[in-house]
């Protein structure tokens, strides 16, 4: 149950493998420079080890609590949260204006996955907080900016996302909550929201919601919805709480896992109307709220490496002591760990190369995002934007399926003792089930990757981001060590089966949309498994060259990934391109 931040694993991931060195020395981040980088996610890790993760195995059992229309987190988690606000993490990449460090966000992500794996139902407070704060600082008006994001900075207050409603799931076209002018720059919210993360807990005296509605003359489907802020209390003119507003949580969900994370049917108005104030232009809201969907989406991604991580820890520990079995010519009275086994070892390799892999994709990706704000250059900008955009779907649905993956294999680990709940290795698979259903199903992640984010720029992304990676493998090529074995020749055919399917998807899309969706989902696969294979590489790379100062068996790893794993890619491809027919007759197969 155990765990212990992988701090230099994280460190090097960020510096050497996704190139935050290299911007340091450029001075994209003003003065920020490594050591303050160390320090920090060094001081992250101590924080999440020593003060979030005792907190997992209570949330689980105990869970969060609702009577009286108020929630009540687990013993131990408000004291905890104050502690984490007064130590500054909730204002990392906060505006400076607003009381925030203006940190990047690749160091932000690096310690949301140490937050996660600590406690996901931790974790994904702040996440939703965070997204808050963009999408206001983005689109408010200067007076709401003024009254809200100081204490959202601070964490003081946390915020909270509202979207889907009991008929609508992920179609907001079907969304009903309606938002009527009260002729004073105010509306009266009215509706029903559900599965809203965090949206009442006791951890903070104001909770800040971002809710989609229609206005009374809207027009249907999606471009009919505007977004508003609806506080739990209404703040005075002097900045104190006011009266109660009319929102409170109807019930809370029973849910597979992440216990402690409050999951809230919402009642908007069931009384004289909840008050909130327009964000951004009126039937503009979806605009608006993608600023905070992207920034939860590849927060999600990283509760995916968090709990892989974690199941991947518990799952390390156990095989060093558990004995089982024995090696050949051993008395039949002695047994081993079974670590000494071959499967449990492929098992455990497999469980940590998924996981760096899905570590280095959220960690570029979460660079791109700094990059397209705070490049010198607008043509860096606009590339690193197209790149971040490219890979946001995968980074949200590769890193949360591997995620489960992991965590079930850690169970496999540990043979029927995974299966019993003291071990703590069942909560980790129960607790990352969540991850791919929401901020947008991984469905959903593969189809924008395949109709939005593959046409980017008339195909120049995907083709600049294959480039890159070919000047990966022809690196591996070039040192010809042969502790790399077949990295180069295998990484080269996952990233000859990427292009092959992108073309095959670019060039059908437009005449076949339905065989072009029905490959999609292996597509997403496909392309987070050529993408992780390359960075681990680049991560083998980089340490052949630092020596000592990267984490031990870099090379290891990035071979196992690239002879056991990344030969996937070739099959992958061939679902892809040759899978359509057999998924478009299904309707037969599933009348019966």
């Amino acid at each position: 149950m155990s765990y212990r931040a992988p701090v230099s694993d994280i460190v090097f991931t960020l510096r050497h493998v996704v190139g935050l060195d290299r911007e340091l020395e450029r001075g994209t981040f003003g003065d920020l420079g490594a050591d303050l980088v160390e320090a920090i996610l060094t001081e992250a890790g101590r924080f999440a080890t020593e003060e979030i993760a005792p907190l997992n195995r209570i949330g689980d059992e105990v869970g969060a609590i609702l009577a009286d229309g108020k929630v009540t987190m687990p013993p131990g988690w408000k004291e905890a949260y104050a502690r984490w606000t007064k130590a500054g993490w909730a204002s990392l990449t906060g505006p400076a204006a607003f009381g925030g460090q203006d940190l990047p966000t690749s160091l932000s992500v690096a310690t949301l996955e140490m937050w996660n794996s600590g406690s996901m139902a931790y974790g994904i407070g702040p996440t939703l907080t965070l997204g808050a704060v963009e999408a206001i600082h983005a689109h408010a008006s200067p007076q709401l900016k003024d009254i809200f994001l100081g204490k959202l900075v601070s964490g003081e207050w946390m915020g909270t996302m509202n979207l889907t409603e009991p008929q609508a799931g992920s179609d907001l076209a079907l969304l009903r909550t309606r938002a009527e002018p009260r002729g004073d720059g105010s509306y009266l919210i009215r509706g029903t929201k559900i599965f809203i993360t965090y949206g009442e807990h006791d951890f903070t005296d104001n909770i800040v919601h971002l809710v989609l509605a229609r206005l009374t003359d809207a027009p249907p489907g999606t471009r009919g919805l505007s977004l508003f802020l609806v506080p739990k209390f209404l703040v005075q003119p002097d900045g104190s709480l006011g009266p109660r507003n009319d929102v409170w949580c109807r019930s809370l969900e029973h849910k597979l896992g992440i216990h402690a994370s409050p999951t809230c049917v919402m009642a908007f108005g069931d009384n004289e109307g909840a008050v909130g104030w327009l964000v951004g232009e009126p039937n503009r809201g979806l605009n608006c709220m993608f600023t905070m969907m992207n920034n939860a989406r590849l927060c999600v991604g990283i509760q995916g490496v968090a709990i892989a991580e974690r199941a991947y820890q518990t799952a390390l520990a156990y095989a060093r002591e558990r004995r089982q079995g024995r090696l050949p010519g051993m008395p039949a009275e002695d047994a081993v760990a079974i670590i000494a086994h071959p499967d449990i070892r492929r098992s455990l390799m497999t469980m940590k190369a998924l996981t760096q892999a899905a570590r280095a994709i959220c960690y570029e990706t979460a660079l791109a995002a700094d990059l397209a704000r705070h490049a010198r250059e607008a043509g860096e900008r606009e590339a690193a934007q197209a790149r971040a955009n490219l890979l946001t779907p995968v980074a949200k649905a590769f890193s949360t399926d591997i995620g489960v993956e992991v965590a079930s294999i850690g169970i496999q680990v540990h043979g029927g003792m995974g299966y019993v709940e003291e071990t703590g290795a069942a909560q980790h698979l129960r607790d990352a089930r969540i991850a791919p259903i929401y901020e947008g199903t991984n469905g959903i992640q593969a189809i924008d990757l395949v109709v939005r984010k593959l046409p980017l720029e008339g195909g120049r992304a995907i083709g600049a981001y294959i480039a890159d990676m070919r000047r990966i493998v022809e690196a591996v090529a070039r040192i010809d060590d042969p502790a790399f074995g077949a990295t180069g020749g295998r990484l080269a055919a996952a990233v000859d089966a990427l292009e092959r399917a992108g073309i095959w998807l670019a060039a059908t899309m437009p005449t076949d949309p339905d065989a072009a969706l029905a490959g999609a989902t292996p597509y997403l696969r496909l392309f987070g498994i050529a993408a992780g294979g390359i960075a681990l590489a680049r991560g083998a790379l980089a340490a052949r060259a630092l020596a000592s100062e990267a984490p031990a068996g870099s090379v290891a790893l990035a071979r196992f990934f690239a002879e056991n794993i990344a030969p996937e890619a070739p099959a992958l491809a061939e679902i892809v391109i040759g899978g359509a027919p057999s998924v478009q007759a299904a309707e037969m197969a599933l009348a019966s």
